[in-house]
């Protein structure tokens, strides 16, 4: 680094080395510091020749770099060399209000999503102080954005030995998702959604019957209308193609494209472009609310007027995460809950005032005062009371107050958190009656399951949202209750009490917010939620 050499521009997440240098060069040229960058090309492991070693043994890229270091820099002596990352602020800046074409508008933000502001800076634990000080002034961070680590910089990288080794024994064993009886003739699927409607749990049950659910929309001739949500996927994923068929053979299929997701903003713009190519009415959401929801709606035309059939999840409509994400999907032709869904899509296409839904929780608008006054049910049963919610994240602090208002009225709760909790148990006067716990296993927990015991006449709802405040005021979601005795009962087995029980893989958290193991190390028969699941769904299921 010299004035003619200015600090390079460091890409997000990059691997970068801090190289302290000694000696002049051919010019007189002296730079006490040097920055080299690896590219993002190469693989950050490598594997070694069996002939030349044993046969999984591995090297970093990074080692590599530092054995031949010194030909970037001949005569010049190597003091230091030092392994840091910089994380950049990877939020794209549109301002929806005063832009004509938000997909264009986010088309040319995409290309400086690498180089936003630095919020993080890594460091190797022996980098010298005076290099950290250094790197932190150039970034411009604080002290408290610093993370010093022992090792690599990004230990993710490690996953690509997983594929370069055989050895299948240290992997979990194959599984087949079970496939409902009732959904063995996808053919006759509405007039199976007349009689009942469907539960799946992904991805112990296969999540082909809403694949087949959309196929079968696209090729009945009474199906006039196709109407769906979409934050994740891919472009070229079945769903897409099945859309883009239905619109070719004339009928009104409308997908509401959420551009703003983050990291899929490219995907999702390639895959809106694909839509309207062929003729889909691509609506971008809600200015400033993400559609986060997970819905879609079939209209048909019967002999008794338009029926509508529903899909909702609390997972994305993404084939390959509902292999490794855990979420529950609701088939259903219940004319209350689809008349909720149609008047959503009305108003997310349209405009005009929040909808009167007559069962469907909706945020911005009624989730949050939902979810408040199930509560504040509980807190007059009192010690009668029982709340069972699992979420991925719960930061909401209206929310998190009144979960600690229910716990001083004595009401048992039990919270299941993957993620960001901001409520702390266990508190004496403050929160003696609730438990936290986070399961972490093979699978991704990703369901969100508001349960309440409502005094022995059980409210349930599943839903797409997280109890945070993005999820309940900047974002559309949309939470179904579940009133069908045997479903709630099963949802409350499967995603809930089965967790609570859980000794294999869960973490239970202190009133200090730290997490303690729950599994013996000596106990041979820990009760795992997830593969007593998947033995459930292998033995009592057919396969898909």
């Amino acid at each position: 680094l010299d004035p003619a050499h200015p600090f390079p521009k460091v890409q997000n997440k990059g691997l970068n080395f801090a190289i302290v240098l000694e000696g002049q060069d051919a010019y007189g040229r002296h730079s006490p510091i040097a920055i080299v960058q690896a590219p993002r090309i190469l693989p950050r492991i490598i594997q070694i020749p069996e002939h030349l070693a044993g046969p999984n043994d591995f090297v970093f890229l990074s080692s590599i770099i530092h054995e031949h270091v010194q030909a970037l820099f001949p005569g010049l002596t190597i003091q230091g060399f030092y392994q840091f990352r910089v994380t950049r602020n990877s939020e794209l800046f549109v301002d929806e209000e005063e832009v004509d074409n938000l997909l264009d508008a986010l088309a040319d933000e995409l290309p400086l999503r690498p180089f936003g502001e630095a919020v993080r800076l890594e460091v190797a634990n022996n980098c010298p102080r005076e290099v950290v000080e250094y790197l932190l002034k150039h970034f411009e961070l604080s002290e408290s954005n610093l993370y010093s680590l022992q090792g690599p910089v990004n230990l993710s990288r490690l996953a690509a030995i997983i594929e370069m080794v055989r050895r299948p024994d240290l992997l979990y064993p194959p599984f087949v998702p079970g496939l409902p009886p009732v959904c063995s003739h996808p053919e006759n699927i509405f007039a199976q959604l007349r009689e009942a409607p469907i539960l799946l749990h992904h991805p112990y049950q296969s999540f082909n019957p809403v694949l087949d659910f959309l196929r079968q929309a696209v090729s009945d001739p009474k199906v006039i209308g196709i109407k769906q949500t979409l934050y994740r996927t891919t472009p070229d994923s079945p769903i897409i193609d099945a859309l883009i068929e239905a619109a070719m053979a004339g009928k009104q299929v409308t997908a509401v494209v959420e551009l703003k997701a983050r990291f899929d903003e490219a995907n999702n713009i390639r895959m809106a472009e694909r839509l309207e190519e062929v003729g889909v009415q691509v609506v971008y959401g809600v200015v400033n609310h993400k559609v986060h929801a997970k819905i879609i709606l079939i209209l048909r035309r019967e002999e008794d007027g338009i029926r509508l059939y529903g899909h909702l999840g609390t997972g994305n409509y993404h084939p390959r995460n509902a292999r490794i994400y855990t979420d529950l999907s609701l088939l259903t032709a219940n004319p209350d809950i689809t008349a909720d869904m149609n008047d959503l899509f009305m108003h997310i296409t349209g405009m005009g005032k929040a909808p009167q839904l007559r069962c469907l929780l909706q945020s911005p608008f009624t989730m949050f005062q939902g979810i408040q006054e199930a509560i504040d049910t509980e807190i007059r049963h009192g010690s009668k009371g029982r709340i069972i919610v699992r979420v991925n994240a719960l930061v909401d602090p209206d929310l998190i107050r009144a979960l600690y208002r229910a716990s001083q009225a004595g009401v048992e709760v039990d919270l299941v958190v993957r993620g960001a909790c901001a409520l702390r148990p266990g508190i004496p006067g403050v929160s003696d009656h609730i438990r936290v716990r986070s399961i972490v296993g093979r699978f991704l927990e990703h369901s969100r399951v508001y349960y309440f015991g409502n005094n022995g006449d059980p409210r349930l709802w599943i839903s797409s949202a997280d109890w945070m405040g993005r999820n309940l005021f900047r974002r559309l979601e949309v939470a179904v209750p579940i009133t069908d005795p045997d479903l709630r009962a099963r949802i409350l087995t499967e995603t809930l009490q089965l967790y609570l029980e859980d000794d294999c893989n869960a973490w239970a958290m202190r009133a200090d917010g730290d997490y303690d193991f729950l599994r013996n190390p000596l106990d041979a028969n820990c009760k795992s939620a997830q593969d007593r699941l998947l033995e459930h769904y292998n033995r009592s299921s057919h396969y898909g």
